[in-house]
This record gives structure tokens, C-alpha cells and sequence, in this order.
């Protein structure tokens, strides 16, 4: 399959590069970015030094780009996906989009937590991610990917909400994560002074994967999810933590949460699933696609806390986007992904 990556410059397009050297099935034949056309992607990340010589083209040459394309994958910052899609709806292409455009069911939930007109609201799309929707993924003109905090939440919380065990208007996730998940351009936030030996929550509230998560958590289920979503920015470059709350309905057992997992993940490569009592961490997923699950459950309050650790830039972002492609193109869907993570 023929590939190529919009917006290759920044942290999920150069990871998506990297994923992609390996991959028995996938030529990377096109890669752009407006800030350094022209430029060799090698000068710009040394680490793909020797494996690429493609040089950056501009999105001005879309069409082209689209034509010689089996697929595009859009690491474009949110607003941007959807002028692309408009421009490839006639082209046989499909579409695998990292940002936000292509998420949201109902694109006036994108317009209310996004602040951006949503411009191409009748375009066929589903939601990336891969061990809930795979059947709507196979068949998809655009997907898109799961968001890197939502994907943590959302696989941590949904067997819960589809066995029906807990309160869907109980939960509350606290999601910590490495700073590359803020973009590669500098802020002050992510500047290392500020954010060195410093841990801070930040859109209390008001993040804007909220919705995501309530979004996907709902269609499992079949009922209304509300959540409290809090994230947090932590001194490190990857990764994220999500610790998730919920009230259990009564009746609720320990083996029946234990079992809903099994049936949910059991066969699934990428979902390890540690059990009961057990404590995920960052380090042991760090550069690779899995996801760790572990719970607890409190007796004395009744509540389930389920915690999941991810790498954001590949299971939340570049390897969750390959593993759509995968599904998508009818490969093995462990194809160019199945390796083991960085350690220590």
C-alpha cells in the first residue's frame, strides 16, 4: 500500500515514520509539512537518518498527493483534516485522520468543544479505535483515530459500561501524560524550567476529549455516559496513566468485573490485561502499541478504579492510526506493530 503523512514534522508524523520503516505491507511515498517544504525529513529528525530520503512537500499539491495515495494519514493540528477530506472525496484514497476533524458523531459536539466550524459534516466517517469498532473500520473511507487520553479511558472503562456494572454517571478519570501529547511546538508550559520537577492538572473541566470519551463509552453501552475528566501534565516525554472511577450498581461482584474484562480483551494482542490488584506503569508500554489494564475494587465505598497505561504516540496516536490501517487494508493487525517495548 502506497501511504502518506500529512503534517510529518510533528511528534505523531515522525512516529508514524518510525512504525512505518517496518512495515512489511507500506511505502511511505509522500510526507508534507508547510513550515519546512523543501526540506529533508532526515535534517529535521537525525533519528530517521539513512532511513528516508523523502524530502517535505506542501499541501498546495494535495490532489496529486491524494492520487498517488492508497491511503493519507493527517497529523494536522484539529481544523485542518476536514478541508482535506472535502478536496479527496472523489478519489478512491481512504483517510486516517490523528486529529480531532473526523471523530464526533454529531459534529455539533465538535463545534461546541472545539470552537471551529465544523465544514464537512456529512462526510462517512468512524471512530478509530481498533478493539471497539473494528467491524465499522474495516469498510471506512475516514477514520478517525482515537484521541491519546481517550483511548487510556475509554479501554479502561468499557467493559464495565457494556456488561451495565457500574453508575455511567459516576465515573471520573485522572489521566496523567508526558508532554509530547501537548505538540511539538514550544509553549510555555512545555518549556523545560517550567515543566521540570513540576506536576500540574490543567482544563479541569472543560478538556476537550471529554466528550470523546463520553461518546464512545455511550455506544458500548447503549445508555448516557457522563464523566469528570481531569488531566494532568507530568515530567516525562511519553506516556499516560489514566486512573478511572466508578460507582458499581448493586449486586455488582468482584468476579463479575473480572469477567467482564476477560470476555471484552481476552483475545485482543495489544490489551494486557494484568487483573485484580495489580498496578500498570508507563515504563512497561513505553514505544510500543499495548495497552496495560489493571482494577481494584473498594468494598467499603463500592467503586471500581481501573487503571490503564499507554504510550500516547503510539497506541494513542501513530500505532493506533497503523493498526486501523491494518484493519482497514485487510492486513494482520499485528503487521508492523508487534514489538516489544523500550526498556528500561
Amino acid at each position: 500500500m502506497k501511504v502518506s503523512i500529512l503534517g510529518a514534522t510533528g511528534y505523531a508524523g515522525a512516529e508514524l515514520l518510525r512504525l512505518f520503516y517496518n512495515h512489511p505491507q507500506a511505502e511511505v511515498v509522500h510526507i508534507t509539512s508547510e513550515s519546512h517544504t523543501g526540506e529533508a525529513i532526515a535534517d529535521i529528525y537525525p533519528h530517521l537518518r539513512g532511513l528516508y530520503d523523502l524530502k517535505l512537500e506542501s499541501l498546495k499539491d494535495i490532489e496529486a498527493i491524494g492520487k498517488d495515495s492508497d491511503f493519507i494519514f493527517i497529523a494536522l493540528p484539529h481544523g485542518h483534516a476536514m478541508a482535506v477530506g472535502k478536496k479527496l472525496r472523489d478519489l478512491p484514497v481512504r483517510i486516517i485522520d490523528l486529529g480531532a476533524d473526523y471523530r464526533f458523531n454529531d459534529t455539533a459536539v465538535y463545534e461546541e468543544w472545539y470552537h471551529v466550524e465544523h465544514t464537512d459534516p456529512d462526510a462517512p466517517r468512524v471512530y478509530g479505535l481498533a478493539e471497539l469498532f473494528r467491524h465499522e473500520i474495516r469498510g471506512a473511507k475516514i477514520i478517525g483515530n482515537a484521541g491519546c487520553f481517550t483511548t487510556a479511558s475509554i479501554l479502561a472503562l468499557a467493559p464495565l459500561a457494556q456488561q451495565h456494572l457500574i453508575d455511567t454517571h459516576s465515573v471520573i478519570v485522572d489521566a496523567k501524560s508526558g508532554v509530547s501529547g501537548a505538540g511539538r511546538s514550544p509553549k510555555p508550559g512545555n518549556h523545560f524550567p517550567e515543566l521540570y520537577d513540576s506536576f500540574t492538572a490543567y482544563k479541569v473541566a472543560t478538556h476537550r476529549h471529554t466528550p470523546e470519551i463520553e461518546q464512545a463509552l455511550s455506544d458500548v453501552s447503549g445508555e448516557e455516559v457522563l464523566i469528570n475528566f481531569t488531566p494532568h501534565l507530568v515530567p516525562m516525554s511519553r506516556g499516560i496513566l489514566a486512573t478511572c472511577y466508578a460507582n458499581l450498581k448493586d449486586g455488582v461482584t468482584p468476579e463479575l468485573v473480572d469477567a467482564a474484562f476477560t470476555k471484552m480483551y481476552a483475545k485482543e494482542f495489544f490489551i494486557r490485561l494484568l487483573g485484580r490488584g495489580a498496578y500498570p506503569a508507563t515504563k512497561y508500554v513505553r514505544g510500543s502499541n499495548f495497552c496495560d489494564i489493571a482494577w481494584h475494587i473498594d468494598p467499603r465505598t463500592h467503586r471500581v478504579i481501573v487503571l490503564s497505561a499507554i504510550d500516547n504516540l503510539v497506541k494513542g496516536a501513530a500505532g493506533q492510526a497503523i493498526q486501523n490501517f491494518n484493519i482497514a487494508a485487510g492486513f494482520d493487525e499485528k503487521t508492523g506493530l508487534d514489538f516489544t517495548p523500550v526498556y528500561p
